[in-house]
């Protein structure tokens, strides 16, 4: 008779064990789903930014067209010189806010008589992408983490085009 008495006084506690070893248990499936999405997310904004650099330095000075192609890619904006967006961000939360392009020239040996603007094989571009913030969602923890600047230079390239003084 005591056994049973004792036996009913422990009804619900292999429930109660379950909900704290499930709630760890899937906090942590999930953690490894969200760490995988950020691996993602830092692997999609460097593809961007170096999307970003190769279409500047084919598109000189064209700010606006570089922004809208880190952030929506180049085969979802309307053709130069518009650049108009047609499609969702890549990366959701990422806007042209977020990216900076830089153009410099460059005079290796100082001759007066060259141009330092960017151009034909003259002068790099720098694009960076700057301020996004992941959100780190797991039940019980979540984070908002800014994300390290993402930056590509790269050489201006002549893609074909022959310099005016060469002609």
């Amino acid at each position: 008779m005591r056994k049973n008495n004792h036996r009913k006084g422990e009804r619900g506690t292999t429930m109660a064990e379950f909900a704290i070893i499930a709630l760890v248990f899937f906090m942590i499936i999930i953690g490894v789903i969200e760490s995988g999405r950020l691996l993602y997310t830092h692997n999609a904004l460097n593809d961007a930014t170096r999307r970003a650099a190769r279409y500047a330095v084919i598109h000189p000075e064209n700010v606006t067209c570089v922004k809208n192609v880190a952030v929506y890619g180049e085969t979802n904006i309307t053709p130069f010189p518009e650049c108009a967006p047609v499609g969702t961000a890549l990366i959701n939360g990422l806007t042209p806010d977020m990216v900076t392009v830089t153009y410099l020239g460059a005079n290796i040996d100082e001759d007066p008589d060259i141009d330092t603007t960017f151009g034909t094989n003259l002068g790099t571009a720098q694009v960076s992408i700057t301020g996004y913030t992941f959100n780190f969602n797991i039940p019980l923890f979540t984070r908002n983490l800014t994300l390290p600047a993402y930056s590509v230079t790269l050489t201006a390239e002549s893609a074909g085009l022959i310099p005016a003084d060469l002609e």
